[in-house]
Formats: structure tokens, sequence, C-alpha cells
């Protein structure tokens, strides 16, 4: 019997995989195609290579298997009870995400294991089995993620306009911020990638040793950066200005997409290592090493999500919420990038998905309450709200299910 819950477990990762390519790929790629500075045929493919790598050579080898502590193991500690419940929890929460990417909507993947990953807990240990404490940061994340990435994303559009768009000779302006503006990119970008990150940790880099490094090649990487965009030829300062800002917010739009599959990968495969882990060791693990073909196929099935499906929820972000340029889609990816590694860093619950919202409309309130569409703000909003029960209701259907059809 384990065998076939193991074979199950390897579809229903798989499927949970696809569909966090799909609809996560707009986080880092919504913008850029929103701003055409890259078509979207160049940005899922980009995009999910970027997945994949990141998941198979930067995302962690230890993985939780049930989901941050949600579940208290002491309540559920038979291994094929656990094994039904994650392999349920798995498809339960991969059928919740494949629905809000039909309807193209943004929603966290995160959140949306997690909730199934409670409805697991509540079926099989009962109230007291679930953590409760612990989903106060979830809902905490509702507000503190769009409006902290929405602030910063208004404050740096505003300074871009107060600085630049609205300057006499503004392409010199341009010029002049091209280092500020560059390094402090290249600064947010190499810090998230080695401080307190599994990359850091294999090249046994410390937390002011990244500082340092990074300091000092964002630096010199954005003094090359001005030179090189004095060579921007255009009709228009207007084109020339949004031609500095495509180069930096397609290399913001990259960085969201790696760190994405490196830390999103264990949404698919932190269950399924669990279910393998049982079936090989017949014991429970609240963590577990994630064996690297593992890691490698939740990284190629992202990107195959990405490549199919990707397109549904950029149309949403990038085209639905509010209009986005290139010095607009600039503000929106370096807003998202470092308020989550802000956040992240001090501990505070944040989600990517919901940042790069908050980014959007944070840029679309610069133009006015006019500018952005509320309407789709209020169905990504509720689509948001229902993910912890529409993921854990059917989980708790499955699982009975699966505990009738295979009993251990």
């Amino acid at each position: 019997m384990t065998e076939i819950v193991l074979g199950l477990g390897l579809i229903a990762g798989i499927y949970m995989a696809w569909n966090i390519g799909a609809n996560d790929i707009a986080n880092g790629m919504a913008s850029p195609v929103a701003a055409k500075a890259l078509t979207l045929r160049q940005a899922v493919f980009l995009g999910g290579i970027l997945d994949f790598v990141g998941a198979t050579f930067i995302g962690s080898h230890v993985t939780s298997t049930i989901s941050k502590d949600i579940v208290r193991t002491e309540f559920i500690s038979d291994p094929h009870t656990v094994a039904i419940g994650l392999l349920a929890a798995l498809f339960a929460a991969a059928f919740w995400v494949f629905m809000a990417t039909w309807k193209q909507l943004p929603v966290s993947t995160t959140h949306s294991i997690v909730g199934a990953v409670v409805g697991f807990g509540f079926a099989a240990g009962g109230i007291k089995a679930v953590q409760w404490g612990h989903l106060i940061p979830i809902v905490a994340s509702w507000i503190i993620s769009p409006l902290f990435a929405g602030l910063l994303t208004y404050v740096i559009f505003l300074l871009i306009r107060s600085r630049i768009l609205s300057q006499k000779e503004s392409f010199l302006k341009a010029l002049a911020w091209t280092p500020f503006f560059a390094g402090v990119t290249f600064f947010v970008v190499f810090l998230s990638l080695l401080t307190k990150t599994p990359l850091g940790d294999r090249l046994h880099i410390g937390f002011w040793e990244g500082i340092v490094s990074s300091f000092s090649v964002s630096i010199a990487l954005g003094f090359l950066a001005r030179q090189l965009m004095k060579k921007v030829i255009a009709a228009t300062e207007e084109e020339k200005i949004e031609h500095i800002f495509r180069r930096l917010q397609i290399f913001t739009a990259c960085y969201v997409c790696l760190a994405h599959g490196a830390n999103d990968v264990a949404n698919a495969i932190g269950p399924l290592a669990g279910i393998y882990f049982i079936y090989k060791y017949h014991t429970v693990a609240t963590s577990a090493e994630v064996p690297w073909f593992l890691l490698a196929g939740g990284g190629l099935f992202i990107a195959l999500g990405v490549f199919t499906w990707g397109y549904r929820v950029i149309e949403t972000i990038g085209h639905k919420i509010t209009v986005l340029n290139n010095t607009r889609g600039f503000a929106v990816d370096f807003g998202t990038a470092t308020s989550v590694l802000i956040a992240s860093k001090l501990g505070l619950p944040v989600s990517t998905t919901h940042a790069a919202v908050g980014s959007v409309i944070g840029v679309g309130l610069s133009g006015g309450l006019g500018a952005v569409d509320f309407r789709v703000v209020w169905n990504i909003t509720v689509y948001w709200i229902v993910s912890l029960p529409l993921s854990a209701i059917p989980t708790i259907v499955l699982y009975y299910l699966f505990k009738w059809l295979l009993p251990g």
C-alpha cells in the first residue's frame, strides 16, 4: 500500500509544482511584460529557466515536511496517517491554486499548502492537533505585505519622478542618478542571495561578510552601469530614460524568479519529501533532507507551469490593476524585492505574491485613486482570504476518502 501512496504523492507533487509555476511567475515577470521590457514569450522562457535553477541549485536541501510546524506531531504519530494526510493536502492545495490561476488571480501558494495542512491536522488529530497561533502571521501578512511593499514602491516612484522625470535635461539627471538606483538594486539582489540563505551557507559567507561584499560589488557595478547607459541611443529624452530603467527592471525581475524557485519549491516538495521519508524509513519526520532528484523534478515542473499557463496571472498583475511603463515597472520590482528582503530579515510575515500586488497598487496610486482598478484588487483580496478555508476543507474530504481507499 505504501507504494501506491508514494506513487500518488509523486503525481500530487508534480501537479502542485506545475501550479506553483503557473500562478507565481507573475510575481517577477508581470511588470516587465506590461512595460514591454520583455515579450511574454521571453518572460516565460527566462522565468522558467531561472525558477528551475533556483529550485535545483539554490533551494534548501532540508525542508519542513509538515509545513512550518502547523500540526502537533505528538497528536498524529502514525506514519500511514501522516502519509495520506500529506497526500490529501498536496492534492487539495494544488487544486485550489489551479482554480485561482484559471480565474487569473494571484494567490500565495505557501498559504494554500498551510491551509491544506491545517485541514489534515484537524481531520486526523482534532482541534488540539493544530497550532492555531501559527496562523496569526499568515493573517497579518494579508495586511503587512501589500502595505509595506506598496508604500515603498510609492516612495521610490515619487523619488524617480521628482528627481528625474520632472527635471529639465531629464536624461542627464537619469545618468547622474544611475549609480544610486543601479547600486541599490545590485545591493538588494546580492544581499538577498548571500545572507542567511542556503547559498550563503554553502559559500560560508556570514551576515557582515555578506553586507560588506554586496556593498563593495554594488558600488562598482553602479558606476559601471552609468558608463554603459551613456551609450543609450533613442529619439527622445523620455525613451532614453525608459531604456535605463528597462535594464534595471529586467535584472530585478530575474532575481525575483530565481528567489521564487529557491524558496517556493518546498511548497510542492516538502510534503512529498515527508511521504518519501515515511516510505523509506517507516517513521514520521518534521523535517527531512530532500533528495536532489526531487528538487530537480520540482524545479522542472515549476518551469513547465511557467511555460504552459504562466501568462494567465501575468495578464492580471501586469495589465488589469494599473498601467505600467519601465520607470513604474522598475519601482514595482524594486519595491517587491526590497520589501521581501527587509521583512524577511526582520522576521515579519510576508508573501512575495502579496508584495508584488501591493507594489503594483502603490505605483498606481502615485497617479491618483482613479489610476487603480479596485474591482480587480477586491477580487484578489477575496481569493487571499479564502485560500486557507478552501484549501483546508477539500483536504478534510480527501483525507477521509484516502483513509477509506488506502487503509494501512
